[in-house]
């Protein structure tokens, strides 16, 4: 097997942008697989149109669902909430062969493998907290008063949970428990659209914005699952760091606004076959974070 394993994520199709960069999107190789590390589109139609023109253009495609794709927009026909939501891209996905955080994960053996490739589904609890505050009351109150609100408030439903942090404490739960399944022997990609650490986020021109972000639970999983790679977007700053010799890649698109200080879009990054990255400068944060 040839080919290597790419990722992008936050492709955001409902702008007419995103839309022409993505119709454009096709592999190197016919052995390339893709990673969609989530926010691929907010009405479900967009998103079945996008996974079903990359799954026939890819020789594989592995994804991880973002905040946008769990939104249920007043105006799209599909009105399913919360986990009803998730489940029925899940069907979308495997009716494409598209593998989804409910599947067994894929085993990459191409160049830099043998790695399964680990799509995660774990949301955010509000444990990335602005400095000063201790509780998630505090924390919502701080981020209420400077204006910054992810519209996951408004858009994204817990359905049946009680709220987001309970569907968050859930699926940390499923997910810890499959990942502890696997062979030790064989590293893995760890995919979320949410950053596993905070560290990213200490960037972010809005620090309230990080409460919508993720998890402290996921902090050491870099290090109890052999992770190879880390592949994370939902920041919009994309660039690879590095945690204890780790790569962390952040692969969004973004908004078209934000294209312009870091120059043509590059909607697809290589993760494997490992290559050095090139330097990336750190910028803040658009000051449109608020809608990520």
């Amino acid at each position: 097997m040839t080919g290597s394993l790419l990722a992008t994520s936050d492709l955001h199709v409902g702008y007419a942008e995103n839309r022409a960069v993505v119709d454009r999107l096709y592999p190197g190789s016919a052995d390339d697989w893709l990673i969609v590390a989530g926010d691929i589109a907010e009405r479900f139609e967009d998103i079945a149109r996008v996974l079903r023109l990359l799954s026939e253009r890819f020789a594989k495609v592995v994804w991880a669902p973002g905040n946008h794709e769990l939104w249920t927009p007043t105006d799209d026909p599909v009105q399913l909430r919360g986990d009803a939501r998730y489940r029925a891209v899940v069907e979308l996905c495997r009716s494409l062969g598209v593998s989804t955080p409910e599947d067994p994960y894929p085993v990459w053996t191409g160049p830099g493998g043998p790695v399964a490739v680990a799509p995660l589904f774990v949301l955010y609890d509000y444990t990335f907290r602005p400095r000063g505050t201790t509780t998630k009351a505090d924390a919502l109150a701080a981020a209420y008063a400077a204006g910054v609100v992810c519209t996951d408030e408004f858009l994204l439903h817990p359905d049946p949970y009680p709220d987001r942090d309970s569907w968050c404490r859930a699926r940390l739960a499923v997910t810890e428990a499959r990942l502890a399944a696997l062979d030790p022997a064989v590293p893995t990609v760890l995919v979320n659209h949410f950053p596993l650490r905070r560290d990213p986020t200490y960037v972010l021109r809005h620090p309230e914005f990080a409460l919508w972000c993720g998890t402290e639970h996921t902090a050491d999983w870099h290090r109890r699952f052999n992770a190879a790679a880390v592949v994370y977007g939902h920041l919009h700053i994309p660039r690879t760091t590095r945690t204890d010799g780790v790569p962390f890649h952040e692969v969004s698109l973004g908004y078209p606004r934000e294209w312009a200080p870091r120059g043509a879009p590059s909607p697809l990054r290589r993760i494997l076959p490992a290559t050095p990255a090139p330097p990336v400068a750190v910028r803040p944060a658009p000051r449109f974070a608020v809608r990520l």
